[in-house]
Parts: C-alpha cells; structure tokens; sequence
C-alpha cells in the first residue's frame, strides 16, 4: 500500500552533504525525498499530502549511529532488535549500525541476515549489522570477509575487543582492503589496559581505584595505523579518547592512510570528575579522561580530525552495574541523549554546527557505505526534525532502552529531536509537532 505523500512545512532545512541551509518545505512521495529547502516551495503542496508543520525548527537529515551494542540474539534482557529501535527514533537516530558481540557471535551470513530480517520485522529504525573479524571473537581465525560482504555488511569489527597479533590483523586488513569494506577497530590495549577502570592519574590515586593509562589507547592505535598504511584498508578507531591518540590520527592522514577516527558523545561532553562518588554509570571504557583531554577531542572534532560522533549505546543490567566500581561492568546507553548531548557543543559555541550534524550524519553513512545521511532528492527519507533551543531535564521517561544506565540522568539539555521520519513514515514525534 503506498504512502499518502508527505509535505513538511516551516521548516529550516540543514543538510550538510549539500553545503545547504535555507528555509523551506520537504517534500516526501513513496519514501522517497522528492525535494528539500527553497525548490519543495516552489514545487508546492502535493495533492493529498499529509502536512506536517515544523514551526521553524531544524530539519536534518536523520541521524546515523556507527557503534551501538545490544543483546538480541542471546541476551534479549539487555537490548532487543525492537527496544534498541525505539530509542533510536526517541532520539533522533534513523540508522544504527550494530556491533556482532552479541550470542551467538555475528560472524556468518546466516547470522547477518537474521539481524537484517528481524530489524525489517521489528524495528522502527534502518539496523545494519557488523560482523565480527575473527571467529567468535576469539582473535585468531578471520571470518569470511568476502562472503559476508557480498551478503550486505560492510563493517568489520571486533566490538569492545581489540585485536593483538599483527600478523593476522595485516591479513584480515588485507582481504578487507580487497573488498572496501571498513576495518573497525578498539583501540584499547588489553595488556595495559590490566584491572584498570579509571583514568590513570591524581584523581584515580585520590579514589583508591587502578588506571588506566592514555598509552594503552595510543600504542596500538599507532600499530594499527602503521599496518594500515601498509594494507590500504579503509581503517576507522572506533572511539577514540585522548590527545596523543587525535594526533596520531592527524599525522597518519596527512601521510595518506586512509583512516577515519570516531568520537563517543561521552568523551566530548564529560571527564573523569563526573564519576563523583564512584557512580557506577560512569564505568566506561575507555574511561573518561581529565578535562584537557575532552577538550582536546572537542578540537579534534572540530577541525576534521575525527569525523564521527557515536553514541557507544551500551545497555547493561542493574545487577552488573549496582556493584563497587572496580566491579561494574563498563558501558552505558546512549541513542536518545546522544543528540541533546551534541547539541551542547553547539550552543557553547565549542564546534560548528555544520560540523556536529555532518559527524552525526553524512559521515558515518559514507563510512558504512550506506545511502542515508543525506536530504538529497532521491534519496531514502529519513529526516529528523530539532528543536534546537528546547530546554528540558532528560529523566528515565525519556529512556526507551530496556536499561537505564545513562550518564546524563537528570542533566540539562537544550535541544531534541521532536519528530523522526525512518522511510517517510513518522515513528516518532513530540507532541510540539502538529501533522
């Protein structure tokens, strides 16, 4: 059954991967961007279109999210297929690109597919899944690459793992390289990284808890860019944390490797101090690092050197979270305050606009070789609609996750994602938004 079409009105159309920012309508047939900004007014309201009055608001493209973990299969009390959807479109984000740890482990076809196929069944936003490097992500036989990238993945990864033996990391760069396909990696040296749990330093001495050190995030970030200038592969660290990290992407992009780097909206938006009283939500990995280090990757952000922005969605239980801090496990969710948080950046005047909305959209969609991220016409239309300047406290009734460790409970944002449209159907709408 088709769609009526639909006409978006009153809106300020902004879409970095054309450079484009105007006031203007959107117009949307089939699912389908027909036109976005000055042209959808001058092509006029279709007949029959439902009418949706944007009141000024932001209109951009919807929001890709290259680095969110969840349970299904295997561990469905954490995260479902369906839940992980729901809070996707409660903030923003129309396509998610899934890590394969889940049980059993997405290194096959038959397991890709089932990710495919449930997240059409079941989810309200667009679900493209990773597939693990290595076998089970035991580190030592490499997946069919080819295989599984001719069924449709086009990132590989090892998750929350990072890979430590140079020889096969060469060979799985190499058979990556061959097929385009992005090499995702952790760059979190398990050896150095040891029982640590914080940030090494004063603070982690002063609250009694092991550290971890900024070296444990460089040295095989270093190791990695070193082979990847030897592969040619498309290479992408995966959420990168500090300084020395940023600047070691900065000088291998200038010699010309073709690497990427991503940030968590968690270490542009916080530091080690916010661990407070030992807050277990805190827990992450990597940990949250001193203020000059977050400032650092705000610059980096800034000028290029890192192109995405993640969330590092990371749904965990309240049994393994309610635990002394040194036996928490790290991670916490963050699809619906991933927008929010970003926009913090912006009303400090930190990073361009321009530059978080492309971080969030056209560039992770031109990592993962996938055709959204964009307003273009022609285009699939996902758009998402800002009210940039809306004040609110972000409370457990904005959490869709079947888990509540945000580290943003009760924080002060302005600006949300008022309505999501996955497809040219709304899955998701504040009720400031008028149809």
């Amino acid at each position: 059954m088709n769609q009526p079409p639909l006409f978006i009105e009153n809106a300020r159309i902004f879409d970095p991967s054309r450079d484009l920012d105007e006031p203007g309508a959107i117009i949307v047939q089939d699912g389908t961007i027909q036109a976005a900004g000055r042209a959808a007014l001058n092509a006029g309201r279709p007949d029959g279109a439902t009418v949706l009055d944007a009141r000024g608001m932001l209109a951009i493209p919807g929001l890709v999210d290259a680095r969110v973990f969840m349970g299904e299969p295997g561990y469905e009390h954490r995260e479902t297929i369906h839940s992980v959807g729901a809070a996707a479109a409660a903030g923003g984000v129309t396509s998610i690109l899934t890590m394969p740890d889940t049980n059993p482990v997405i290194d096959d076809v038959a397991l890709a597919q089932f990710v495919m196929h449930t997240a059409r069944e079941s989810s309200a936003v667009n679900v493209f899944p990773s597939a693990a490097l290595t076998r089970g992500l035991l580190g030592h036989e490499m997946t069919e690459i080819g295989i599984l990238s001719d069924a449709g993945v086009s990132v590989f990864t090892e998750g929350r793992k990072t890979l430590s033996n140079p020889a096969l990391i060469r060979r799985i760069m190499t058979y990556a390289r061959d097929f385009d396909a992005l090499f995702m990696a952790e760059t979190q040296d398990p050896a150095l990284t040891g029982s640590g749990v914080m940030n090494e330093g004063l603070l982690a001495s002063w609250l009694g808890l092991p550290g971890i050190p900024r070296e444990a995030e460089l040295i095989p970030l270093e190791r990695d860019l070193r082979l990847a200038a030897l592969t040619g592969v498309r290479y992408h660290a995966a959420q990168l944390s500090t300084a020395m990290a940023a600047q070691a992407l900065r000088q291998a992009r200038a010699a010309g490797v073709r690497a990427t780097g991503g940030v968590s909206i968690n270490h542009l938006t916080l530091n080690e101090n916010d661990i407070g009283e030992y807050r277990t939500f805190f827990r992450l990995s990597p940990p949250l690092r001193t203020e000059d280090e977050r400032r650092a990757m705000v610059e980096a952000l800034a000028d290029g050197t890192i192109d995405i922005i993640v969330s590092s969605h990371d749904p965990q239980d309240v049994d393994v979270k309610r635990q002394p801090f040194a036996d928490a496990t790290a991670g916490a969710i963050g699809l619906e305050s991933l927008l929010p948080a970003a926009l913090r950046l912006h009303h400090s005047g930190a990073v361009p606009l321009k530059r978080i909305i492309a971080a969030l959209t056209i560039n992770p969609a031109q990592l993962m070789k996938i055709d959204r991220g964009t307003m273009q016409p022609g285009r699939p239309a996902d758009i998402t609609l800002v009210d940039l300047d809306h004040p609110f406290i972000f409370s457990e009734g904005d959490i869709h996750s079947l888990q509540k460790n945000t580290v943003f409970e009760n924080a002060r944002f302005q600006g949300r994602a008022a309505c999501t449209i996955v497809n040219g159907r709304i899955v998701h709408q504040l009720d400031e938004v008028s149809a």
